[in-house]
Formats: structure tokens, sequence, C-alpha cells
């Protein structure tokens, strides 16, 4: 079974220095169809601002991670880190017993365009972690790159979590499929441009929630960068 989520169905918010989209609620978002697909809680569209930024505030027993579409975001959290995140780098951040952290825009004069997702983790009460780890975007051309993935798998970066997360690039004639075990759910979010999985057309913004339907078939991309997460069914 795939149901289609549409872009323009997220939920919106527009705090003038912050513009979001919510395809889970989140916030004064609130929509008790779309409360998460599995164990993925969040994925949050965010343009923030130059100069802007979320300023220090705490999380916990939540497996958090930022991946950058243009622009930069400079992190800086409890852990000690001080980190600027480019486009194309993925970062990991496991709050576990409780971490703070601030997230800001420094630029003079660009927007930062990013993804915030948060995955439930497989275990409450770890040691607060981080990780960033840069992509090549050779290395998701025409193909899906696990690009975040429990410890021990082959991941970019690794999580407390039950889940995968891929990332691919696809145009023209690339193709790629994925198999989705009949205990798990998938999700599909599609970043930029358009695509097609299992026959349907996606354009940006736009995601399917996958359950008992293998395997998922990317094709005729047109400039698409999409994001397949494999999910513990919850």
């Amino acid at each position: 079974m795939i149901t289609v989520r549409k872009s323009s169905d997220r939920g919106q918010a527009d705090h003038g220095w912050l513009k979001s989209a919510h395809s889970f609620s989140f916030g004064s978002y609130y929509d008790p169809a779309f409360m998460g697909w599995g164990n993925l809680r969040v994925i949050n569209e965010d343009r923030v601002a130059p100069g802007m930024g979320f300023g220090t505030h705490s999380h916990r027993d939540m497996e958090i991670i930022s991946y950058v579409l243009s622009g930069e975001l400079a992190h800086k959290d409890s852990m000690g880190n001080i980190e600027t995140i480019p486009p194309g780098d993925i970062q990991r951040m496991s709050a576990g017993t409780g971490v703070t952290h601030s997230e800001f825009n420094h630029a003079r004069s660009a927007e930062t365009h990013f993804l915030q997702i948060w995955i439930e983790p497989s275990a409450r009460g770890v040691t607060p972690s981080y990780e960033q780890r840069a992509i090549h975007p050779a290395d998701k051309r025409g193909r899906l790159l696990k690009v975040a993935g429990p410890f021990g798998s082959d991941a970019v970066v690794s999580m407390h979590a039950d889940a995968s997360i891929f990332a691919g690039l696809f145009d023209g004639a690339e193709q790629a499929q994925h198999a989705i075990a009949p205990h798990r759910k998938a999700y599909v979010h599609l970043i930029r441009g358009s695509l097609l999985v299992n026959g349907m057309e996606l354009s940006a913004g736009d995601a399917l929630m996958v359950e008992r339907e293998s395997p998922l078939q990317l094709s005729q991309g047109t400039q698409a960068e999409v994001l397949v997460f494999d999910l513990h069914s919850t």
C-alpha cells in the first residue's frame, strides 16, 4: 500500500526569519493522521533567513539528522562541538540523556535551506554523541547511498535507531530499486526535481508512505534528489 503525501498538504509555519514545511505534526501544526511513520517522527523543510537561527534549546532521547541543501548551518552544542554544516554534509546528533544546542545561519545575504529529521531511538538514555561526514555528489549519482543507519552497518553516519536513510540523485535513464522487508515501512521524500516511484510521479516536496509493497522502483528523474527511509514498523 502506498499513500501519497503532497507537498502542498504539509503543515506550514512562517515566523518571518524561519519558513518551515512540516511533513508530520510539529509545533503549532497538529494533524492526528500525520504523527509520524514507523519510527520516523519529524521531517521539517526549513529555510532560515540570513543572520538568524535557533537559539540554545534542549533535546533528549531522539536521533536528529540535519541535511543541508543550500547555504550553511552553524552548529554549537553542550558536548563541545562547534561545526559548520555545508551542502553535501550529513550530521547526526544523538540526544540521549540530554543535550543542548543552537543552529544559526551566519551569512549576510544567503538563506540556509535544510531538512531537519528526527527518528525515535531503539534505546533510551544513551550517551549523547555527534557525527558529521561529507558526501560527494558522485556517490549518490544514479543509486541509493545509505547515508545513515544503525551502528555496525555500512552507513555514512550511525544512529541508535532501527532505521536507514538512503540518498540518491537521478536524471534521465538513471534508476534504482530498494527492497522493503514485509515487516517494515518505507517513506520516500523527494527533495527537488521530479521522479517516478512505482509508477507515481512525484514533484519537489512530495512524499510516499509505503507498507506491504516491495520493491520500490525509482526512475525517470529530472534533476531529482530523493531520500528513502527504511523504518521499523512501530
